[in-house]
């Protein structure tokens, strides 16, 4: 008899889960948390909050053009993360999309916060991982 685990969408059986789906909800959920981090982040930026790092020269620019641009990183990251949760197969490749760019954007913003860009790169590492290692039904292109 298999055993079953609920969802959203009612119940799903566990095998389904068997190859990934535990990374898949991990990095959903990551991705939820890690948006969400990266728009406080921007907004802190952008409104040039006493958080960072004082006198840091970055690769191009400002710290409120880099705030501008860790703010939409977080959006594309939570947008991501609804359409992984709705269960669409494109958005696994978007959330793959969009922490590999935030992936970048940290690294460019390590001089106005380096220990939490870093911290911001290994997770998106890891939801990038996540997605990628996923092998079930729900998310296989017909």
């Amino acid at each position: 008899m298999a055993s079953y685990a609920g969802t959203r969408s009612g119940r799903v059986a566990a095998e389904e889960y068997a190859s990934g789906g535990g990374w898949i909800m991990f990095a959903s959920i990551m991705l939820l948390v890690a948006g969400t981090w990266n728009l406080i982040d921007g907004i802190l930026a952008i409104g040039s909050s006493r958080v960072y790092v004082g006198h840091q020269a970055f690769v191009f620019s400002d710290l409120k053009t880099w705030g501008w641009i860790i703010t939409v990183l977080g959006a594309l990251q939570l947008l991501a993360a609804f359409s992984i949760m709705a269960g669409n197969a494109f958005g696994r490749w978007f959330g793959i999309g969009a922490a590999s760019l935030n992936a970048i954007g940290q690294l460019f913003f390590v001089p106005a916060y380096p220990w939490w860009s870093i911290s911001m790169f290994t997770i998106d590492i890891l939801i990038i991982y996540g997605l990628a290692v996923y092998g079930g039904k729900k998310f296989e292109a017909a």
